[in-house]
């Protein structure tokens, strides 16, 4: 399971550093693709084979199950680490995300997460904590 949250910036040559806590849980190679939240999700090779395999069902019929496959399977990338832990982030997949500098890279459990910092802020600025406590009662889910 990932958690935590880690800030990096972008180097000279478009490279973010994974942390070293999240390198032994991704492997050697992982994927890298677009999140909902103008984010980047990043899953190990078998989560993501589970993610495309529930993908995989979604009905081809259907807008919405076609436009949801697109967003993640079309600017999916395979990546692996440097020796100095770094990963090299397609052009697309930066601009999605509006990485320029400053980026954070989140665990969210069996993904992890790359934001700007910038975006990050913004949305952690935006979470009314008494909002979702209360959906979550109303879903069963007691904390």
């Amino acid at each position: 399971m990932f958690s935590g949250e880690y800030q990096h910036t972008i180097d000279a040559k478009g490279r973010i550093i994974m942390p070293v806590k999240f390198r032994d849980a991704l492997g050697e190679k992982f994927v890298v693709t677009k999140g909902l939240d103008r984010n980047l999700l990043v899953y190990s090779m078998e989560e993501w084979q589970k993610f495309y395999e529930k993908l995989s069902t979604l009905p081809l019929a259907n807008k919405n199950s076609r436009g949801f496959a697109r967003l993640f399977l079309a600017g999916a990338i395979e990546c692996e680490t440097d020796k100095q832990g770094r990963i090299l982030l397609t052009q697309p997949l930066k601009e999605y995300a509006s990485l320029i500098k400053d980026v954070t890279v989140i665990g969210n459990g069996d993904k992890l997460e790359i934001w700007s910092t910038e975006n990050w802020n913004e949305y952690l600025d935006g979470i009314d904590t008494d909002q979702i406590a209360d959906n979550l009662c109303e879903l069963g889910i007691m904390i």
